[in-house]
């Protein structure tokens, strides 16, 4: 067992990270329904069931692992914006990243270019490095994504040789323990 059952409470400025919600679940639902967000996510919207599947995902890696993904809430209407974290998702992939913190973050359309994604993934980092260290993080981004590149370069993420995923080139980024 980790010593976290669920995911503990980030706050920073604009933004609170903290554990997914049941009721959550019609929010998250129209962001990975929308097309411009899962365009990079395999390129097809995600029905209700495959929302909740995701959601309960991310609650469910806290106490197998020990970390997982947040809810994103902004502070100002309390509203689900997107969601962040780390994740071993014992992927098939070459190089394999299994056994690592993998990154991913996922936003809502509605705060796109507002530097809340950016301000969300930095505590996310910041909870990580303070309370396990992990000598390196990667993450992995589809090669089209030109913004989500872009932040995880601003994150200190480095750009790696690009690997095969589901026998498809992604984009393979890490994150050396600062």
């Amino acid at each position: 067992m980790s010593a976290f059952d669920s995911a503990p409470t980030v706050e920073t400025e604009r933004v609170i990270l903290r554990a997914f919600r049941r009721d959550d679940l019609d929010a998250h639902a129209a962001t990975l329904a929308d097309r411009d967000v899962v365009r990079h996510l395999g390129g097809h919207a995600f029905n209700r069931e495959d929302s909740w599947r995701r959601l309960t995902m991310a609650v469910g890696q806290w106490p197998l692992l020990g970390y997982g993904y947040w809810a994103v809430e902004a502070k100002a209407d309390a509203r689900l914006v997107g969601q962040v974290g780390f994740a071993d998702f014992e992927r098939g992939m070459t190089p394999d990243i299994s056994g690592a913190p993998e990154m991913g973050w996922v936003f809502d359309t509605s705060v796109h270019g507002q530097g809340i994604a950016g301000e969300a993934c930095r505590a996310a980092l910041a909870w990580i490095d303070a309370m396990w260290a992990p000598a390196q993080i990667p993450a992995i981004i589809s090669v089209q994504n030109a913004k989500s590149m872009r932040l995880a370069e601003r994150l200190g993420f480095v750009r790696q040789p690009d690997a095969i995923y589901r026998e498809e080139q992604i984009a393979l980024f890490r994150r050396n323990r600062p």
